[in-house]
């Protein structure tokens, strides 16, 4: 491990992972810097975050060259783009590049188990993390789910097993991390105005394996085109898990059941019709996380015994309620137009659907194209509405609203939906511009299904 006794570490970004950051490195005897560009921010704000008694220096707007010039290591929040002209300027100096995750990674302790993937990550990492907790009690669940690793990190022994959902943003700036387990559920089109091109975006994606050994496992969706060409290169022993076909060796779901196979001799694991959970996409899922408990050690009956209690993660396809015979779903966290497919798959009534936000650059024709015939009426927000509407019009869908608040989408799903029906949110965009997070935007939309009364 490099270190970081009195290293001067300059820490990019002073939300959640920074000050997380900023603990760990004071722990440890480093001397951080936390900088944060947003001028706007004060100093007595900032400074506020952090545990009583810390003293560091602290720096908003214009970083001080001379400043710069101390620095030993950077460490970066996931929300600061690696290719800046601010970033590469430390790494033509030599200086190392880390994120949050890399430095938990160096001071924690025990075993690790990463997973990423376009969609469906925080459903495994919080099913992972419930079925390793039942095993084994002394179970931190860490990363992009909200909770950061460098803070767990700090009390973690060699018992602890560590459950971290990982973004391509963390992963961009991983550099020894290698997990005794890792995952890639899948890796579909989506963050293209931060990574750029898919080739980018999948790279990045992969890395969360690139340092593990072949004594130790990834875990990989045989389905797609990623993930199946990464097999081939996979630093790690490959276990494959399908939702299409029967597999030689791994996971695979076929008529309503998941079996396992090895060397082609499969044997039952469970109906999928005894999970909480609905949609291929969610099968998927559940294939994932016993692949990679199994990996841990863990017996099929505990892992069985879990994923048959455990209820859908909020925000991603989660019955809010029936409301004068129409069933409300909020699935606000699908936030791309894979992550929209999967939603409007899971449905089985005629569907009102609002979808629309913040423009990410998708496309959006294999979104539509999965509407098939479920979506009686496509109500539409935020920045992207127009793009979304010339794209479903292209596509045939003609009852198409566009609505100038969430409020008002809410209401004209109200009116348009008839009983024995499905209203659903999954908008295939970010966000951003009306609400701070999809969280918000799906707490919103709860709120608002609780709020309609029953009709006499």
């Amino acid at each position: 491990m490099l270190d970081l006794r009195d290293k001067k570490v300059l820490v990019v970004g002073s939300g959640i992972s920074g000050i997380g950051a900023v603990k760990a490195l004071c722990h440890v005897g480093a001397h951080p810097i936390l900088y944060d560009a947003n001028e706007k921010l004060k100093k007595e704000e900032v400074a506020a975050k952090l545990a009583p008694g810390t003293s560091i220096q602290i720096v908003i707007g214009a970083l001080p060259k001379e400043t710069a010039q101390t620095v030993e290591l950077v460490v970066l929040s996931p929300g600061v783009p690696t290719d800046t002209e601010f970033v590469e300027g430390f790494r033509a100096r030599g200086i190392r590049i880390w994120g949050e995750i890399e430095l938990a990674y160096r001071i924690g302790r025990g075993r690790v188990i990463g997973i990423t993937g376009t969609n469906g990550k925080t459903t495994t990492t919080s099913l992972v993390g419930e079925i390793m907790a039942t095993y084994c009690g002394d179970v931190d669940v860490v990363g992009n789910i909200g909770n950061p690793y460098t803070l767990t990190s700090l009390d973690s022994t060699d018992d602890t097993v560590t459950v971290a959902e990982i973004s391509s943003f963390q992963l961009e700036t991983v550099e020894a991390f290698a997990p005794q387990v890792s995952a890639i559920l899948n890796i579909t089109p989506d963050h293209l105005n931060r990574h750029h091109t898919m080739e980018k975006y999948a790279a990045a994606k992969e890395a969360i394996a690139g340092k593990q050994s072949k004594e130790q496992v990834c875990v990989l969706n045989y389905e797609n085109d990623y993930t199946r060409d990464f097999g081939g290169r996979c630093p790690a022993r490959v276990v494959w898990f399908s939702s299409r076909r029967r597999l030689e060796n791994g996971f695979y779901e076929e008529d309503g059941k998941i079996y396992q196979a090895i060397d082609g001799q499969s044997s039952f694991v469970m109906n999928v019709h005894d999970m909480n959970l609905v949609g291929t996409c969610n099968v998927e899922n559940v294939m994932a996380a016993i692949a990679i408990a199994r990996a841990m050690g863990v017996p099929m009956e505990t892992i069985l015994t879990v994923v048959r209690q455990f209820k859908a993660v909020e925000h991603r396809i989660e019955f809010v309620a029936t409301k004068n015979g129409v069933d409300y779903y909020n699935d606000s966290k699908g936030t791309n137009p894979d992550a929209a497919i999967q939603g409007i798959r899971a449905m089985c009534k005629p569907t009102v659907l609002i979808g629309g936000g913040y423009d990410k650059q998708s496309e959006y024709d294999e979104w539509i194209e999965a509407f098939e015939s479920k979506v009686k009426c496509l109500v539409l927000i935020g920045q992207t509405r127009e793009k979304i509407a010339a794209c479903a019009r292209a596509h045939g869908v003609q009852n198409i609203i566009l609505a100038d608040s969430f409020e008002e989408a809410f209401a004209v799903c109200v009116r348009e939906a008839e009983s024995g029906d499905a209203v659903l949110l999954s908008p295939a965009c970010a966000s951003w511009g009306m609400f701070p997070d999809y969280e918000a935007r799906g707490r919103l939309f709860k709120e608002l299904v609780n709020r309609l009364e029953e009709s006499e």
